[in-house]
């Protein structure tokens, strides 16, 4: 026969444990809820801005007609373009010489291969540069289909 007593501290601290897992279950439970009831309060607030926007669209759309007339007259026209096409022919400039540099031969001594980072960001200067200079020829060529000058 085995002899086991029993021990009241034993039993207590089985219930502390118990009592614990029971706690914690309760307050994971809670937060979760709490999250699930901000997640909707988030979507009834978005759904209120949804009206406020789309009377704001309205408003803008009757407004920005002639905001874009004005845009799009020479007097501001011209000058961005200009601004955009010696930007972009400006980097391209800067790119040819930085590479032209950098292969020079009194410069082999000293110049050390560029970082992975350094040539993607130089490849994408170069891609946004000719993006650029597309992005104008396609605007004069329509502006010229439309309104007969540049």
């Amino acid at each position: 026969m085995s002899t086991t007593s029993f021990n009241p501290r034993d039993s207590e601290q089985r219930k502390a444990k118990t009592t614990g897992k029971v706690r914690g279950v309760i307050v994971w439970s809670s937060l979760l809820f709490a999250v699930l009831q901000s997640v909707c309060t988030f979507f009834a607030a978005v759904d209120g801005f949804r009206l406020a926007i789309g009377i704001g669209a309205l408003v803008v759309g009757g407004v920005a007609g002639s905001t874009m007339h004005w845009l799009h007259s020479d007097m501001v026209r011209v000058p961005m373009v200009a601004l955009a096409l010696a930007g972009s022919l400006l980097n391209l400039v800067v790119l040819w010489q930085v590479r032209r540099l950098r292969a020079a031969p009194a410069a082999q001594w000293r110049v050390t291969s560029p970082s992975p980072r350094k040539i993607r960001l130089e490849r994408m200067q170069f891609l946004l540069s000719i993006l650029t200079l597309a992005l104008v020829g396609v605007e004069e060529y329509w502006h010229f289909t439309w309104h007969h000058h540049f």
